[in-house]
């Protein structure tokens, strides 16, 4: 029988007439994952024009400039050579004192000097304090800190010994997102009224910013390139426009590839359902492709009936999923709002749409294929025989070509996305082993069940477990979609907790929470007798001390500089050292080689000990020379010791630490680290403190913590967003799967039914193989979470590995109470209606 393609394609028509309800189902599998693709690269797209669009502005200046320190006059001649338009911002952190409520916080301290930015502008209420704070003694405030202490335009804040009058609310820090401001508040003033504050003082933690609006005959990228390893040399980094839109788009592309990496797993899970309900669509239909053929088919032209049907609704929901997707990528601002520097102009985009129903459309394709091939061996003499096994051997070459195309399809897009083909090779692979090991526990499962059956249980439960290995089971395409949904949710609960209890142990006991700096020598007593009057205890008392290294092993740091065969570390050399002196090592410090030297004599060589992690970067060992200039007097140390740091506890740590008897006469500062009670106690402490000194900076750790805890909270919301995708879909297959295979159930209820069975024994049934499928489901998405969860927290995020139990048995809960609740809705109306009412419907 020769038919023309009208002929088929009309034929497919009829067909699918009785089936579009079923088919539509199949379709909804791939929604959601194409909505999620769609959405993330809509938004991508629209994120990295608006950086193009908007760097100028992010930046403020044609070339920025910054360092901890100021210019050199090498460097200055190189900035004047520019005759360029010039600003300037020193930024440091230290404490606010509000008169009006009598409290005081933690701030950063922002001084501008010129008319930065020179492009864009500073966001304020009202808009003219943008530029009165630059002509009088006022200041911007960040909004939130206004709001936290109900403060209003006209009010005091005192900065160290100067007060300013509020000149303005601050809507957002030049160029920052909003989460910036989480940990201390920004408070704008002009650079003219910061010596009046007498906050700057010998080891100060300050940050010097310098901006240049330059010719645009200039090319500053240029200029970046020349300039770039002296400015290096002096720890000064140079930016511009250019390499601000290359470091925000590296910046995002983190956050591009996770969100790409959520929506192909949605994408994949979608796919196994179009495979798995095309499955069973095809074993419904093994009678009618059987009839087809004694009538004078092929088996080719009953495979094409059959692909235009699926292929026609799998596009349509590829196409139905990009629609939604580039609606849905207009939440994605909103979700991510704390961590993007400016607001995101949201537009349709047709790139990301073509792109998506591209990649959609094949892969949805070749995984409909894979069932489908099937339909070309089935014979005609299937009329004559009772059985629902699709024709075919798995190792045919048409199969494996089809599965070599969704390897290859994959590891493209990843390609693209990653831009790396190691990469995609290396994901492509784990999604291969993660399919591989669901598919196996699936197979075990239904293999142990068939070989353990428990033949003294009751009947109901017999015939419960029986549906998990029975022809039209749903035992390997739930475990699989529904378990790598669960995995993928749980592992985000596993490190959530993880995270969310590290930062919770580091304010824990005995750990101090409060630490006080930029305590003048002659500060020290006074601060100490007041920490006590409020009864906290004194955990650390130590001296700091600021130097430069200039020389090591013979050379000095400008030939080393100079020397293109270091192994030493550009950041180690170039760091600004604050050290310390004791004659002890604390609990958290252990030697890991050489011999520690606690005091030194007069005319003794003296033996410095140093952390690994600098000796490492330093590429340095027992008895290398180090030559320090300590506020312009030249040290001459060795190093006598190396030091294994333990940096979870909030104590002071130094990588250098010089012995006693050495440092006592040079400039410095003290440390206090203390314990406060309650937040309570911390107030009246830190607000008794900024009175008395007002120059001393009082850190709130435990406000800190919490900052960082409501930050890690945003990040988790972020990734359960996207999570919700894989869920959502799994939940999908399911309801699509189980759906679709709903005859073969309806069937055999309706059997049982005939010979007397009740209803309640049908529900129980019922109630046994999907509570059994759902429980399974999880059960393996979790174990697999619990293994991934360890070997990321042990040997990437190097986290103290335990687990918390409420929310994975909440995750367990839920999957198996879906799974019940769907399963129990598909035989709602066998327990409701009559035998052959029910069969009448159905067939």
């Amino acid at each position: 029988m020769r038919a023309s393609v009208t002929y088929l394609l009309g034929t497919a028509y009829r067909d699918s007439r009785k089936n579009r309800g079923k088919l539509m189902m199949f379709m909804s599998s791939i929604v959601l994952g194409m909505a999620a693709l769609v959405a993330i690269n809509s938004f991508n797209y629209n994120l990295v024009r608006d950086i193009d669009r908007q760097a100028a502005t992010l930046l403020g200046a044609d070339i920025a400039i910054n360092g901890n320190k100021p210019l050199t006059e090498e460097l200055e001649s190189i900035v004047d050579s520019l005759n360029a338009d010039r600003a300037s911002q020193l930024s440091m952190f230290s404490m606010a004192y509000l008169p009006k409520t009598d409290e005081t916080q933690f701030v950063n301290i922002k001084a501008l000097e010129g008319e930065f930015p020179f492009y864009g502008i500073l966001k304020t209420i009202p808009v003219q304090a943008e530029r009165d704070f630059r002509i009088r003694q006022s200041a911007l405030v960040d909004q939130g800190m206004m709001l936290q202490y109900n403060l209003v335009v006209g009010d005091t804040i005192r900065l160290g010994q100067s007060s300013f009058v509020i000149a303005g609310e601050l809507l957002s820090v030049f160029g920052g997102a909003a989460i910036g401001g989480s940990f201390a508040p920004a408070v704008y003033i002009s650079r003219d009224y910061l010596a009046e504050t007498e906050l700057l003082q010998p080891g100060s933690l300050v940050d010097y910013d310098f901006y240049l609006k330059v010719d645009k005959t200039i090319d500053v990228d240029d200029w970046r390139k020349q300039h770039r390893t002296q400015f290096g040399n002096s720890s000064m980094r140079i930016e511009t426009i250019q390499s601000r839109q290359n470091n925000l788009k590296e910046a995002f592309s983190g956050l591009n590839y996770f969100l790409n990496l959520v929506a192909l797993v949605s994408l994949l899970l979608g796919c196994i359902g179009v495979a798995s309900s095309v499955m069973i669509y095809v074993k419904s239909k093994l009678s009618t492709i059987a009839i087809f053929r004694c009538l004078g088919m092929s088996g080719q032209q009953s495979f094409q009936i059959y692909f235009f049907q699926i292929v026609t609704l799998g596009i349509l929901g590829v196409l139905v999923g990009g629609l939604l997707g580039s609606a849905i990528q207009y939440l994605l601002p909103l979700v991510l709002q704390d961590f993007l520097p400016y607001e995101v102009d949201i537009t349709f985009s047709s790139r990301a749409l073509v792109e998506g129903l591209a990649i959609g459309s094949v892969v949805v394709t070749l995984f409909a294929l894979l069932p489908l091939l099937g339909i070309r061996h089935i014979s005609p003499l299937r009329t004559l025989r009772v059985s629902d096994q699709v024709s075919g051997r798995w190792a045919e070459p048409s199969r494996i070509m089809v599965v070599l195309g969704i390897l290859l399809s994959l590891g493209l897009f990843l390609w693209r996305v990653m831009d790396d083909w190691i990469g995609a090779i290396v994901f492509v692979v784990s999604m291969i082993v993660a399919f591989v090991l669901l598919w196996i526990v699936a197979r075990v499962v239904t293999w142990a069940i068939r070989r353990f059956y428990p033949r003294s249980l009751p009947y109901v439960y017999r015939q419960g477990l029986s549906n998990l290995y029975r022809p039209n089971n749903q035992t390997q395409t739930l475990i699989i979609s529904i378990g790598l949904g669960t995995a993928v949710l749980t592992t985000l609960f596993i490190v959530q907790g993880l995270l969310l209890s590290n930062v919770a142990s580091m304010d824990a006991g005995d750990q101090p929470n409060v630490i006080l700096y930029g305590i003048e020598r002659d500060q020290t007593d006074g601060v100490a007798e007041l920490t006590s009057q409020h009864e906290l205890p004194i955990i650390q008392q130590v001296p700091i001390v600021t130097m430069a290294l200039e020389g090591w092993q013979g050379r000095t740091k400008k030939e080393w500089l100079a020397d293109t065969t270091r192994t030493a570390q550009r950041w180690a050399i170039n760091r600004e050292a604050r050290v310390s002196f004791r004659d002890h090592l604390e609990e958290d410090e252990t030697l890991v080689r050489g011999e520690w030297t606690g005091e030194v004599d007069p005319g003794d060589s003296i033996k410095i000990s140093v952390a690994d992690t600098w000796a490492d970067a330093m590429d340095i060992d027992i008895g290398d020379e180090l030559i320090w200039n300590v506020q312009g007097a030249r040290i001459t140390t060795y190093v006598g010791s190396i030091r294994e740091i333990e940096f979870r506890s909030m104590r002071t740590r130094f990588f250098i630490l010089f012995p006693k008897g050495v440092l006592e006469q040079a400039p410095q500062f003290q440390v206090i680290v203390t314990k406060s009670p309650s937040t309570a106690a911390t107030a009246s402490y830190r607000s008794a403190v900024v009175k008395a000194f007002p120059n001393v900076s009082v850190v709130d750790l435990g406000s800190i913590l919490s900052a960082l805890s409501d930050i890690l909270n945003k990040v988790s919301y972020v990734i359960q967003f996207m999570a919700a995708f894989c869920i959502f879909t799994g939940i999908i297959v399911l309801i699509s799967s189980l759906l679709l295979s709903k005859f073969q159930r309806i069937r055999e209820s309706v059997l049982l039914r005939t010979v007397g069975a009740s209803s309640r024994q049908i529900l129980s049934i019922t109630t046994t193989e999907y509570v059994l499928l759902g429980m399974l489901s999880a059960l393996t998405g979790i174990v697999i979470a619990l293994i991934g969860g360890y070997l990321l927290a042990v040997y990437q995020l190097e986290l103290d590995y335990h687990i918390q139990w409420i929310p994975i048995v909440s995750v367990f809960l839920f999957v198996t109470v879906v799974t019940v609740l769907i399963g129990l809705a598909n035989s709602r109306d066998v327990i409701n209606n009559a035998p052959m009412e029910v069969l009448r419907k159905e067939v």
